[in-house]
Order: C-alpha cells, then sequence, then structure tokens
C-alpha cells in the first residue's frame, strides 16, 4: 500500500510498495545485490533508499541489533560518519548566506586563540576542503579531546603551502564547522539541532540520539562483529557525528536536488556545497560533497572513493571562480564510523539517488558498487 510523508516545506515522498512493475524489477536489482554483499562482509542490518523523480523506495534488510532481533526499517537510526561533513558544510554556507562568514576569511577571524598562528593565513574555504597545508586524517590522541584542541592547532605547523595539496582530514572541515557554528553564536550540536536540520525538514537526524528514540538506534559491530557506537572526540560532531534513516537522507537528498523547495539562505547554502572549487584526479571537491561528470564509469566513482584518495596528499587545481553546478553530474559521499558504513549519491539532472546505510564498516568499493548498479539499472 502506497502512503504519503509530508514535512516541512519540501515535496512529499512517495514510498511506492512493490506492486507496480517498475518497483518490482527494482526490488529484484536491490535484493540479488545486497544479500551476497551482506553475506559477505558479515553486515547485520542495511537499509538503502532510492530516489527517482521525487518517489521514494525503501528495501530494508536484517537486524539493527542482533541481541534484539529488531529488523531494520526506514527509521532506524544509523551512524553516517563522514557523511556528516556535508551537513557541516551546509551549516557553512548557511553561515556565509546570512551574511556571518565568507568563505575567504582567515580562519583566525573567527577564533581569537588562533591569532598569531598559521591560521592567519589559512581561510576557511581551505579547511573545508582540506587544502590547509596537511592537517592529518584524525587527531593525535592526545589532541583528540575538546579541552586540547585549540592547543593542538595552536602549535600545528603546515607540510604545505595552504591551498596546495588535498589530504582529507576532519581536524580540517572540523574547525570549518566549529567556526562556522561560532559566528553564529551557538555552539555546533545547537546550531546543527535547532537550525539546521528543522529547516531541512529532518525531524529523524541527530547527534545526540534522544532517549525517547534510543529504541530507533542500532548497534553497530566493528571488524571482530562487536558490538560498538561511535565515541567522544575533538570535533567529533562536525567531522562523523550524524545519526539519521534511509528515510530522512531520501529527503535530504531531495532537498539537495530541489533546493527551491527551500527558504533563500538554504538555497545559497546548498549551492556552495554544490560548487567546484578545485579538481583532483577528475574529481570537482565541493564543500563536503565530491562532484564527478555524469555519465560516470564504475572505475572512475571507485578511484575517487579509494583508500588512496583519502590517506595520500594530492595536488589540486583551482578553479577560479568556483564553477557552479553544471548540466551533468553525480554527487556523492562515503562515511565510516568503527561500527557503521554509509553511502549517499544522486544526480539532479535525472532526479535519481541512491542512500545505503548499514551497521557494519565495510569496504567503501562495495557500497560503491551496490549504489552504480541501482543508479544504473534506474537511468536505462
Amino acid at each position: 500500500m502506497n502512503k504519503i510523508l509530508q514535512k516541512s516545506l519540501l515535496p512529499p515522498l512517495l514510498i511506492v510498495s512493490g506492486s507496480c512493475m517498475a518497483a518490482a524489477d527494482l526490488r529484484t536489482v536491490v535484493d540479488t545485490s545486497v544479500a551476497p554483499l551482506m553475506q559477505q562482509q558479515g553486515i547485520p542490518g542495511l537499509s538503502v533508499a532510492v530516489v527517482n523523480k521525487g518517489k521514494v523506495q525503501y528495501f530494508n534488510y536484517g537486524v539493527a541489533s542482533r541481541d534484539t532481533q529488531q529488523p531494520v526499517n526506514e527509521d532506524t537510526l544509523f551512524e553516517v560518519g563522514s557523511v556528516s561533513k556535508t551537513f557541516t558544510a551546509t551549516l557553512g554556507g548557511y553561515a556565509q548566506a546570512i551574511g556571518k562568514i565568507k568563505l575567504s576569511d582567515k580562519a583566525s577571524q573567527h577564533q581569537p586563540a588562533l591569532a598569531g598562528t598559521v591560521f592567519d593565513r589559512i581561510s576557511l574555504l581551505q579547511l573545508a576542503t582540506y587544502t590547509p597545508g596537511g592537517l592529518p586524517l584524525q587527531f593525535p590522541n592526545a589532541a583528540d579531546n575538546a579541552g586540547a584542541m585549540l592547543a593542538y592547532y595552536q602549535h600545528w605547523k603546515p607540510t604545505y603551502a595552504p591551498g596546495e595539496q588535498r589530504l582529507y582530514s576532519n581536524p580540517s572541515i572540523g574547525l570549518f564547522g566549529y567556526l562556522a557554528a561560532q559566528s553564529l553564536g551557538q555552539p555546533f550540536n545547537v546550531a546543527m539541532e535547532n537550525t539546521l536540520l528543522p529547516k531541512l525538514g529532518l525531524s529523524n537526524t541527530h547527534i545526540n540520539v534522544p532517549a525517547g528514540k534510543a529504541g530507533r538506534y542500532a548497534q553497530g559491530y566493528d571488524k571482530n562483529q562487536k558490538p560498538v557506537r561511535v565515541s567522544a572526540g575533538a570535533l567529533d560532531s562536525e567531522a562523523y557525528g550524524i545519526k539519521t534513516s534511509s528515510q530522512d537522507l531520501a529527503r535530504y537528498v531531495i532537498a539537495n536536488m530541489h533546493p527551491d523547495t527551500l527558504e533563500k539562505p538554504l538555497q545559497q547554502a546548498i549551492a556552495a556545497t554544490h560548487a567546484g572549487y578545485y579538481t583532483v584526479n577528475g574529481m570537482t571537491q565541493g564543500l563536503g560533497w565530491e562532484r564527478y561528470p555524469y555519465p560516470i564509469t564504475l572505475q572512475a566513482l571507485l578511484d575517487g572513493n579509494s583508500t588512496e584518495m583519502a590517506m595520500q596528499p594530492h595536488k589540486v587545481n583551482w578553479l577560479t571562480p568556483a564553477q557552479p553546478q553544471p548540466a551533468n553530474v553525480l554527487y556523492n559521499k562515503t562515511g565510516s564510523t568503527g561500527g557503521f558504513g554509509a553511502y549517499v549519491v544522486y544526480v539532479p539532472s535525472k532526479d535519481i539517488g541512491v542512500v545505503i546505510l548499514a551497521n557494519r564498516n565495510y569496504p567503501n568499493a562495495e557500497r560503491v558498487k551496490l549504489a552504480y548498479g541501482i543508479l544504473s539499472a534506474m537511468d536505462n
């Protein structure tokens, strides 16, 4: 039976049953891909949302917790890891849209404790696009807490000239989110949960899962199949702290493909996240989102989401001025925590997208292959 969900200013999500031929064909594609994947990767539970021209079909598999055997559904909350960076980027875009920051601002303009440091020469844009000069993937253990964070930045020395090399980094975009929230006069968690998420119409997306929704929060499982959930760390909320459902992420995808349904500052914020700031190895870096020409080969998408791209520095070619969203492009972002794996991909010109959430961290390549197969089936 079909049902309509209506929230916020976005178009309603139409949840399609498997009764029509197109939906049944899509279910065959998803089922035949997901079953072997879950078995091979030891994934307890997985939720897929497929967005196609405003319609959303959900495919739910397995359990949210092995202990409770609660089945996964489209309201199950998953940790989405670095997909959180796209929310952080949108918050920064929103701060810019209402005149609180400019991406060209130097970081120290928004945090007096950074004055007189290298952050007098590093822009907010460089922080948001992983190009401040070699901030690492993670904070060192001694600095991975709120009390030690600012001292770490005060003493950090770049390896490269700012803007020269892309090195994917939680401390980089994390600091961008922290400073953007400061410009709004709020702690990051407050700015995200009380301002941005409600404006996006996302009522089942959280940094701190409310007690009343604890039963929806899936249990993650590590590489040894031990129960695990994300632990606190410096700028954890900004870099990898979002917990959400496939239904809310589908709504988020629709907002990104149809920003005209949102208030003007959010339209401008999403445009800022979709703009291309530089190119590197066939990928164009947005804010949070990573962009590719579409159509795209599977290999190109696998290369762009490879370990080498995440772990090694890469020389960048800046686009000056930033390039607005072209006609035919694909946006994507992977995300992982110790016990969860997420992937979001969408093609605005085709009005299609895929969300994949799992309560185990499994290889990015397997997520990309699954999503690519689904997108290909829809775009035939």
